[in-house]
């Protein structure tokens, strides 16, 4: 496809690179009204805005002929908030100005400060940077931007969240007055506001945010899990799916490490991001993915940013995203260019509410689904095999030569079922998941072997949204038992009482006491402990108007109130193992 308002070399390298029509932002930027004027664009994730840039540009930086001068002064500046999302900035950018013999220079905190002097005392024409590296240039008299026709700010809300304030003042003093000065950031805050109003004249406001919010090519999806069984929830997600390449997120770089360990020691070729890495290692996890070797990447959201996979098609959440913009960012790694892709929110039972506002606040529709199991996972396994082994493929000699002389000495059938147990081998095995039918029915009813038993209660209840499928996994973890070793579970309106077998009541009691803190909880402020009577006796004494315990009567929590009685915002909900 052509076209015929972009510059002929820009043009050209669109139509090479496979491009049938331009994304609303890249659209934008080149109507008429746009040419020339400062611009303040707000535009997410995945939606094309490198390449939006590169063509608004463009009319600054070509002269007649779409050819570029020979590269002196640096014409245009590019700065990013992180090392991945420049280095991303410059390939795009190399791409798209290749047939007009561009030179670009790349310069970011972690590579080596002497070869990026070189680079710019050769000249160049595009100078692509994160703050800090950039400012260190101008300070010692490298970078000099007297002859800026350009500057573009990226993702700049997220570099005045990083602290980059005082360097992109800095820079941007140092540019000529007549510079073109486009500002792109997915939201407005008010610092920005003032940033664009102190260094941009008349700007154009261009938003694509409520065209493009949610991403038309992502599947979003959320699956409900025990807060105990994320990890494992992981495991089943990554299985079922079997993307080509995955991302997995995590709050801190603790969580990071800790479930990156995990995965790899379940068998998936995984790899890390975060700040504790050096550049080198995170070079080495990026180019793993890129040629195939790693499929898994467990990330933070800040290195994260500027990664672009286009193998890339599962992205999973496995921390709740802090809001909606995070989860935007986040999903957009993923159905970039066209190309389809799934978002998974993990999401423990306490927090559906919290999701299903953020997502509603996001307009995004998600499909809400189950972890898959076991028998799920099996029959996608049974599914893909036989396509790869039907597939059409192409044989030489040697390959002819060997399946004649494995006939010979086996049946088909043998070698058939040599091959699936071989590819199975090679997989992780799926996890066994607390289901919610076997939790609810161990609420419901008394299971055999449960004579002689001791009552327990926990001071949570419905009005504190407990369920079995996360109470069930809580006891485990505070007790140190099985699943298999509780008994019935009744759930009250401001308590739960459950049995465990009188034979290890006195093990069960002192592990929860290791487990909880001075007053007697754990971290998520709920406390266990025996119950005299069990749950009829405790019912028969609130009939009369008296307590257990002869206790002080406990504050009503009201609707959004924790198991303490305070709001639901201060209280973690029960936490098993990291997440990360």
């Amino acid at each position: 496809m052509s076209f015929p308002e972009i510059p002929a070399p820009l043009a050209e390298a669109l139509a090479a690179h496979g491009y049938a029509e331009l994304t609303a932002v890249q659209a934008q930027v080149i109507q008429p009204e746009a040419r020339g004027r400062d611009l303040v664009v707000s535009a997410q994730t995945g939606s094309g805005k490198t390449v939006a840039f590169g063509l608004a540009m463009g009319d600054e930086l070509l002269g007649d002929g779409g050819l570029l001068p020979p590269a002196g002064l640096p014409l245009a500046l590019v700065i990013a908030p992180t090392r991945e999302l420049a280095l991303q900035v410059s390939r795009e950018l190399a791409w798209l100005y290749a047939k007009a013999g561009a030179r670009i220079a790349t310069c970011v905190g972690g590579m080596d400060p002497s070869k990026e002097r070189r680079a710019l005392s050769y000249g160049a024409h595009i100078v692509v940077g994160t703050p800090g590296r950039l400012r260190d240039h101008l300070e010692r008299g490298v970078l000099d931007l007297s002859a800026l026709r350009a500057a573009v700010l990226d993702e700049a809300d997220e570099m005045l969240d990083m602290g980059f304030r005082e360097d992109l003042e800095q820079i941007l003093d140092a540019t000529p007055d007549g510079r073109r000065t486009l500002l792109f950031s997915a939201t407005m805050p008010k610092p920005i506001v003032a940033l664009a109003r102190r260094y941009q004249h008349e700007a154009l406001r261009i938003s694509t945010v409520g065209e493009e919010r949610g991403h038309g090519d992502i599947s979003y999806q959320a699956v409900t899990v025990a807060p105990a069984q994320i990890e494992p929830a992981v495991v089943n997600l990554l299985r079922f799916h079997e993307a080509e390449t995955a991302m997995l997120f995590c709050a801190t770089r603790d969580n990071v490490r800790h479930l990156h360990a995990t995965l790899v020691e379940r068998g998936f070729a995984a790899v890390a991001l975060s700040g504790e890495h050096s550049q080198s290692e995170r070079n080495n996890a990026l180019q793993a993915l890129r040629d195939r070797r790693a499929r898994v990447c467990v990330a933070t959201d800040v290195a994260a940013r500027g990664i672009d996979l286009p193998s890339l098609s599962l992205v999973v959440h496995v921390e709740i995203p802090r809001d909606a913009e995070i989860l935007q960012h986040r999903s957009g790694r993923t159905g970039r260019a066209g190309k389809k892709g799934t978002a998974v929110l993990i999401v423990p039972y306490p927090r559906r509410r919290q999701v299903e506002m953020m997502l509603r606040g996001a307009r995004i529709e998600a499909e809400w689904l189950e972890t898959p199991g076991p028998e799920e996972i099996r029959r996608k396994d049974r599914d893909r095999l036989i396509a790869a082994l039907l597939a059409p493929s192409e044989a030489d000699d040697e390959d002819r030569e060997i399946a004649r002389e494995i006939l010979a000495q086996r049946s088909p059938e043998e070698i058939a079922s040599a091959v699936v147990r071989a590819h199975r081998a090679a997989m992780p095995a799926p996890e066994e998941l607390v289901s919610a039918g076997s939790a609810d029915a161990r609420a419901a009813t008394h299971r055999a072997g449960f004579e002689d038993t001791l009552w327990f209660r926990m001071d949570i209840g419905r009005r504190h949204n407990a369920d079995p499928r996360w109470l069930l996994p809580l006891i485990c973890r505070r007790g140190h038992v099985t699943k298999n070793e509780i008994g019935a579970i009744r759930i009250g309106a401001n308590e739960t009482h459950f049995q465990i077998p009188r034979a290890i009541a006195g093990r069960f009691q002192q592990a929860v006491a290791r487990t909880a803190g001075a007053d007697g909880e754990d971290e998520s402020g709920v406390r266990i402990e025996v119950s005299e009577g069990g749950p009829r006796e405790v019912a028969r004494v609130h009939r009369k108007g008296g307590r257990p315990n002869d206790g002080p009567p406990r504050p009503h929590p009201g609707p959004h109130a924790g198991p303490r009685g305070k709001p639901k915002t201060h209280h973690k909900g029960p936490r098993g193992p990291r997440p990360g």
